[in-house]
């Protein structure tokens, strides 16, 4: 087994269209080394790339921004587990909003396809005299709507995932007579009298 693939074989591993993979390469999202004859040769590491790129253009992010996290990686080796978790990191709170935010409008719209409540006034898919252009383009109520929701739920989350955090740290401040036990006052194990 050779450490390097042609454009073939890392199509075919990656399961990305040979002229897809010479795009990325054209933009910098991976590197290809060249034979004597000029033939492209990957590195087996550009498999993780390519598969980085997949799933992130799949939760939406665009190639700019996947060309500037990945210029983060080192150039001078494999990347390790740590860079790529620290990498993927950036966008955890992306995915979250936008998990919520497809929640939300998936709700919304079987509740507004299934309303059945024929009131222009009431219905958030009607935009009067195109009154709302200036927000942008699409159903805007809708994804105002959804977009809120899913601001709130992120601050429930974010909230949640400070409280432990704020307990800590308010344990370590108090007096040490409430945050250690006082002897013989900890769990019991065994059976017999203390």
């Amino acid at each position: 087994m050779t450490d390097t693939l042609t454009i073939g074989e890392l199509a075919a591993r990656s399961g990305v269209a040979a002229s897809a993979l010479r795009y990325y390469e054209r933009r910098g999202l991976i590197r290809a080394g060249r034979t004597s004859g000029n033939q492209r040769r990957y590195d087996r590491a550009e498999l993780r790339r390519v598969a980085f790129i997949r799933i992130a253009q799949q939760i939406g992010v665009s190639l700019e921004e996947i060309k500037t996290a990945l210029d983060e990686l080192p150039d001078n080796r494999t990347p390790t587990r740590a860079d790529w978790s620290r990498l993927s990191a950036h966008w955890r709170r992306k995915l979250d909003e936008r998990i919520a935010l497809m929640a939300s409008l998936r709700d919304d719209l079987t509740e507004c396809i299934g309303c059945g409540c024929l009131s222009m006034r009431r219905c958030r898919l009607y935009n009067a005299d195109d009154r709302l252009a200036a927000d942008g383009t699409g159903p805007r109520l809708l994804i105002r709507d959804a977009e809120r929701r899913a601001a709130r739920s992120q601050a429930t989350r974010d909230e949640a995932a400070a409280a432990p955090a704020e307990r800590s740290e308010a344990r370590a401040a108090a007096d040490p007579a409430d945050v250690w036990p006082s002897p013989g006052s900890g769990p019991r194990f065994g059976t017999g009298p203390r």
